[in-house]
């Protein structure tokens, strides 16, 4: 994507980038400190920087030498003033540390972004991915 002319799709560049790396400080500093983010995994919602960054530290441990390559696709975006909302459809796609491709879900992300200190963070988050309809079983692969 790597937009500069459009500060919310960077935003999205910078998550790939922190995700990449796995930089625990980088990733949270695309966010509010009053985060709001309704994730697929493990609770029903995280309230506030600190439970987020939490559960962005045990992600990103478990990963041990794997990394994780992001993709978004379809990225829309509304700006309004100081407040923004982009959706997208994004790809996690694990990797060895030699770079062989191990396995990959696909998600829906929508992030509303509030406009502080010059720049954008993100103030709420929501993941989903629909389910099949007869065994209720999630989706992972678009």
């Amino acid at each position: 994507m790597d937009q500069p002319d459009n500060p919310i799709l960077q935003v999205l560049d910078d998550y790939k980038a922190a995700v990449l790396a796995k930089d625990l400080d980088a990733f949270i500093a695309l966010y509010d400190e009053d985060v709001r983010v309704f994730d697929m995994w493990g609770a029903w919602s995280y309230n506030g920087i600190a439970s987020w960054r939490d559960m962005v530290a045990r992600w990103f441990g478990s990963l041990g030498t794997e990394r994780v390559v992001v993709d978004f696709s379809d990225p829309q975006t509304i700006v309004a003033q100081d407040l923004a909302v982009v959706h997208a459809f994004v790809t996690y796609q694990a990797l060895t540390a030699d770079g062989v491709a191990l396995r990959s879900l696909d998600n829906r992300l929508t992030m509303t972004l509030r406009q502080r200190g010059g720049g954008w963070k993100v103030v709420h988050e929501h993941t989903s991915s629909p389910l099949d309809v007869e065994t209720a079983k999630v989706i992972f692969n678009r």
